[in-house]
């Protein structure tokens, strides 16, 4: 950490050496043991970065990471998919309430499982309330994840490969294909993490009228000036993709995708508004800015205040946390204590979470072990980048955030 941010960590009431002390263990516990290959921290509070440090290579043998360093955010482009259905919202193009289908005509009578699957034709019975553009919001929508690897249901959306974003299917086939097939369970009546977000990129893309890649851009990117954001690495930009790496069972930590050749330097047929994008600390930041800022940075105003004050809080039914509502991920004891917003899960019980932090806190991470958290209370945020997947591998999260707590004075 550099003395110029020292001095601003002082400011903002931080202890200097223990933020430094983050990094060594970034260090000692996952980049010389290999587990990590980099690892880029940005801290800030009350708009000013207090801490921003690059540990390993960007490439395999290749120099290491830098503040231009291009990471595959995954999940995280989540969060701006909801603000750009929400900025839809607040033109009164569409509501909260909205049931999918009148957007969404695919999924008009879509039913709820009811037996099939594995060569026998699937039963469906119907839902007991229609699909509404909240439970794509908070993920009671009744979609699921192929990945997942639970039903039969999900291996029905990995038998089609409905969510290859360089296969066959654009979003109105994404669309078509999972009308074609039953929920998991009733909207509103569960929770699980989904395609649910790739579903709200494909009403933006028809509420608004234009791509969801030119909504993004021309809506979100531009006006927060968060230029190295995008599904596509252009040309000029792709020596600063990093690699990226999977852990298997058994094998290790292996390539997953290289930078120099990386999948992210194609356009995709398929925009993910789940987990498409490519993006740099330093832009992330700024979203996270805007956010804090109540929808607004440096003049742009992206959302109205009330809307970032509705979305960021919990809107699980009867105010129900994950443990009790998630039908697979993210039922552990650790989500305790977390419910679920528009786009974001917030922290509803510090105490039952057993983590520093504050009430109404929201965050959320990627496949390849990115995360971001934002606390309203303490007008903090926090952008983690690196590059391995899953993320349920190390505890880094949890570590990062209580350890960056512990470092305010």
């Amino acid at each position: 950490m550099t003395a110029a941010f020292a001095g601003a960590a002082e400011r903002h009431g931080f202890d200097p050496a223990r933020l430094a002390a983050i990094d060594r263990l970034l260090k000692d516990r996952y980049i010389v043991t290999g587990k990590l290959p980099n690892a880029q921290l940005l801290i800030a509070r009350d708009g000013e970065t207090v801490h921003f440090s690059h540990q390993g290579l960007a490439r395999e043998g290749g120099a290491p990471i830098d503040e231009t360093s291009l990471f595959r955010i995954a999940s995280m482009t989540k969060p701006i998919t909801s603000v750009a259905f929400m900025m839809l919202v607040e033109q009164g193009l569409v509501a909260l309430d909205t049931p999918v289908h009148h957007v969404l005509p695919a999924f008009k009578g879509i039913g709820v499982y009811n037996g099939g699957g594995a060569g026998v034709p699937f039963a469906a019975k119907p839902t007991a309330e229609p699909m509404r553009m909240i439970d794509l919001l908070r993920h009671t929508s009744g979609l699921t994840y192929g990945f997942q690897n639970r039903s039969n249901v999900d291996a029905a959306y990995r038998e089609g490969k409905i969510e290859n974003w360089h296969g066959n299917l654009d979003l109105d086939g994404f669309v078509a294909a999972l009308g074609a097939l039953p929920l998991e369970f009733s909207p509103g009546t569960a929770w699980n993490y989904s395609v649910a977000t790739d579903v709200l990129g494909a009403v933006v893309e028809r509420v608004s009228g234009v791509t969801l890649d030119t909504f993004f851009t021309t809506r979100i990117f531009v006006p927060l000036k968060m230029d190295d954001t995008g599904f596509q690495v252009p040309a000029d930009k792709t020596d600063r993709l990093t690699d990226c790496y999977t852990v298997a069972p058994g094998k290790g930590r292996t390539m997953l995708d290289r930078g120099e050749k990386s999948a992210w330097s194609r356009p995709p047929t398929l925009l993910s508004g789940g987990g498409g994008l490519v993006s740099t600390a330093l832009d992330y930041q700024r979203f996270c800015q805007m956010c804090l800022n109540g929808g607004e940075l440096d003049g742009a105003r992206i959302l109205g205040r009330k809307t970032l004050e509705l979305m960021t809080q919990n809107h699980l039914p009867g105010g129900a946390d994950l443990t009790t509502m998630s039908r697979s991920m993210f039922s552990e004891a650790t989500n305790a204590g977390t419910g679920f917003g528009l786009g974001f899960a917030v922290t509803i019980d510090p105490v039952r979470s057993m983590m520093p932090g504050s009430k109404g806190e929201y965050y959320w991470g990627g496949m390849f072990s990115t995360a971001f958290f934002i606390d309203p209370v303490e007008r903090l945020s926090m952008v983690f980048m690196t590059q391995v997947s899953p993320s349920s591998l190390y505890p880094i999260r949890r570590e990062l955030k209580t350890m960056i707590y512990a470092a305010m004075t």
